[in-house]
């Protein structure tokens, strides 16, 4: 009994938790945005291409300003409107001859070049400050904005042309002295504005409503209708300058040819200077010289060097040393004496032979050779009788 007990005070509140939840949960789909892809994430005006091309227009996403027919549009927007002056001017002649030009908030006029030529300017003021803009609970960033035409005012009969709209500067607002052509007003004041440049219209939007997608909020597909003056078969030009290529490659992109010539002339300094796989030339087989030719060597430089002197010692020496061992008692004898000796052994002349020995200094070289070439001869006739 107390088991059963115990599992009814167990079950009983699982069942009735079930019960309460089964009561007050429900199954709906639901919508969520995925995160763009492809072009959608790298072209900021991919959602305002695609409406445009909807609506039956052509439309680009160009990085560089290309002068197009009078007739297209340009949406100007991150763009750098005083950085190059030949870009500023060929673009406000083609306005003035009859182009539309729309400018969002995010165009850079440091030295409020395109407030001069254009008219158009930003201020503030106190009152903007403190703009109550949040309208029937909805997000405080977007607001309801009034259309005017021609600088007319708005209809006091309540017919008014009205733009829900998001993301606007509230804290500034658009002046110019020229004649208004179209305007959108907010409680802080004009927030877009429309004048006539020369026979063209430039447009002016204190906001950035057509980047990514930022089309989506409010009216703003309406307002690029608006602010474009679009029309089926219109050419659309939105030109930016986020996506900017690298330092790299711009260098390739204008100078591709001069990089190429700078890197063979690298390469081949680095080539020549580099070391080598090999010698000049072909190393010459190791031989060794013939006995002549290093006894011919030897003479040379001795008498190069020496004046013959030591050359023609030892060729006296080396013939003295040949008679010793055929005359004995050779070396006692007196020089006249040697020289008969020598001259009966080799059949030479004697005074030849002692003019040779003893007056080798006060010689010419090419004497001197002579000179011990009769020595060497004497020498070697000595030997060689020796042998025999």
């Amino acid at each position: 009994m107390k088991r059963v007990g115990l599992w009814l005070l167990v079950t009983i509140p699982v069942v009735l938790l079930f019960g309460w939840v089964a009561n007050n949960t429900y199954w709906v789909d639901t919508v969520i945005p995925m995160p763009p892809k492809g072009e959608a994430l790298t072209n900021p005006f991919y959602a305002t291409q695609r409406f445009a091309e909807a609506l039956g227009s052509r439309s680009s996403w160009d990085r560089a300003f290309t002068a197009p027919p009078r007739d297209s549009v340009i949406v100007l927007s991150s763009w750098h409107w005083s950085l190059s002056r030949g870009r500023r001017d060929a673009l406000e002649r083609w306005v003035e001859a009859g182009g539309r030009l729309v400018v969002d908030s995010s165009v850079v006029d440091g030295q409020d070049d395109f407030e001069h030529w254009s008219g158009i300017g930003t201020d503030y003021h106190e009152a903007a400050f403190e703009t109550d803009i949040k309208q029937e609970g909805r997000d405080e960033l977007c607001g309801t904005f009034e259309e005017e035409r021609d600088g007319s005012s708005p209809d006091p009969t309540g017919s008014r042309t009205r733009y829900w709209l998001c993301d606007f500067d509230t804290f500034a607002f658009l002046t110019t002295k020229r004649h208004t052509l179209w305007t959108l007003r907010d409680k802080a004041g004009v927030q877009a504005m429309r004048v006539a440049v020369g026979r063209g219209r430039v447009t002016v939007i204190n906001g950035s409503p057509f980047r990514y997608r930022s089309l989506f909020d409010g009216d703003h597909g309406r307002l690029f209708v608006a602010a474009t003056e679009l029309r089926r078969h219109d050419d659309v030009h939105l030109l930016s300058e986020d996506d900017h290529p690298s330092l790299l490659a711009l260098t390739w992109q204008y100078g591709g040819a001069v990089v190429l010539l700078m890197l063979t002339l690298v390469g081949l300094a680095l080539w020549r200077s580099g070391v080598r796989f090999g010698p000049f030339a072909a190393p010459v087989g190791a031989a060794r010289r013939s006995l002549a030719e290093q006894i011919r060597g030897t003479g040379q430089f001795a008498l190069r060097h020496g004046g013959g002197a030591a050359l023609h010692a030892a060729s006296v020496r080396a013939l003295e040393e040949a008679a010793a061992r055929r005359v004995p008692g050779y070396a006692g004898l007196p020089p006249n004496a040697r020289g008969a000796a020598l001259a009966t052994l080799t059949g030479f002349d004697r005074q030849a032979l002692l003019t040779a020995i003893h007056h080798a200094r006060a010689r010419h070289p090419s004497e001197l050779r002579n000179t011990i070439a009769l020595l060497e001869a004497a020498r070697r006739v000595t030997l060689v009788d020796q042998k025999r």
